[in-house]
């Protein structure tokens, strides 16, 4: 018995009866042979770390557009808190930790440059429609390894696919991502937030703070804490009732006060226009795309959706020194001459 049959066997010995076993998954599109050591989910969490995508990520906005500071969040940190909120969860819960890691990695990686403002301009721009949540299953099913995709199994791609707040995620690991998601960006956008002076703890109805806690660390600690609770022996991810109201009642909140507000979000409009103006420049001119895109369009790809493709996968500097280059005049000069 080598390594993987050993984890394997203590999955189904340790884990709980809802877990997602490895041994159990419903496997990948391409068969490959099985690594002595890793899992399949184990494998598939490298891939992740390991894949263009999700190297990108840390040059993606989450919140705030090129924020002035070191300890404002980006897409990857968003990811990474992801992850560890809800390896935390699936080890309280006895679910399958790896599985869980490799979804919440990945969730992401389909996500435009300027965040959600991004993924608007796509979504109005272009007339397939634009969603990061398919975008992340398009990444690992086509896109990475120059069309060869990463061949993840179904359970991480349901996981990713369903993480939304709307999304039915089929595993237990899936839903455990899918609350994390919400519950990590309520927490450190409140933080960031806060931090940039554009929210304050008084803007939190004293009834909420009550219910929830104090600071972001103490109402972090009740949703994780609440969750596991509300969760344990049980074949369904759900917080109580009343936390789960209030976490709607924050995120709320943080949309009034911090997603929707002037002060946080004045160019947003104008990277609307950026991610706008590039997609119309590359519908016209496909063949300006790099070569790996390009040959997407051979293989019969839509040109709408393979443009969506590259621009989505830029990064927020990258995207904006494109737009210079394409639209803004440079100076004009003679090599020698006199300016």
């Amino acid at each position: 018995m080598n390594i993987r049959e050993e984890t394997q066997m203590r999955e189904l010995q340790l884990l709980s009866p809802y877990a997602s076993c490895s041994q159990k998954s419903r496997g990948r599109d391409r068969l490959e042979e099985e690594c002595d050591i890793r899992t399949v989910y184990q494998r598939d969490r490298d891939r992740i770390v390991h894949c263009k995508s999700f190297r990108r990520l840390k040059d993606k906005t989450q919140v705030f557009l090129s924020p002035q500071g070191d300890h404002y969040r980006n897409r990857l940190t968003h990811t990474l808190e992801v992850s560890q909120i809800a390896r935390t969860i699936a080890k309280a819960l006895s679910l399958n930790e790896d599985l869980t890691e490799a979804i919440a990695l990945g969730h992401d990686l389909g996500h435009t440059p300027f965040g959600h403002a991004g993924e608007r301009a796509l979504d109005r721009v272009c007339p397939l429609g634009f969603a990061h949540y398919k975008q992340s299953v398009r990444v690992v099913e086509r896109l990475e390894k120059n069309g060869a995709g990463l061949n993840l199994t179904w359970e991480v791609r349901d996981g990713i696919l369903n993480h939304r707040t709307k999304g039915s995620p089929h595993t237990l690991e899936g839903q455990v991502v899918r609350y994390c998601d919400k519950i990590a960006y309520i927490h450190h956008d409140m933080d960031d937030a806060q931090r940039a002076g554009v929210i304050t703890e008084d803007n939190i109805p004293i009834t909420l703070r009550m219910l929830l806690g104090y600071t972001t660390r103490e109402r972090l600690n009740t949703f994780v804490h609440d969750l596991v609770k509300n969760s344990r022996g049980k074949a369904q991810i759900a917080m109580s009732p009343e936390i789960e109201e209030g976490l709607r009642d924050m995120r709320s909140l943080m949309f009034q006060d911090v997603y929707l507000n002037p002060a946080a979000k004045t160019e947003e409009e104008k990277a609307e226009h950026v991610v706008e103006e590039l997609y119309l420049y590359y519908s016209k001119y496909p063949e300006k795309m790099s070569e790996e895109y390009r040959k997407l369009l051979h293989q019969e790809e839509e040109k709408e959706r393979v443009v969506c493709d590259y621009i989505s996968g830029m990064t927020d500097q990258y995207s904006l020194e494109t737009f210079r280059e394409l639209f803004i005049p440079k100076r004009w000069s003679v090599q020698g001459k006199e300016q």
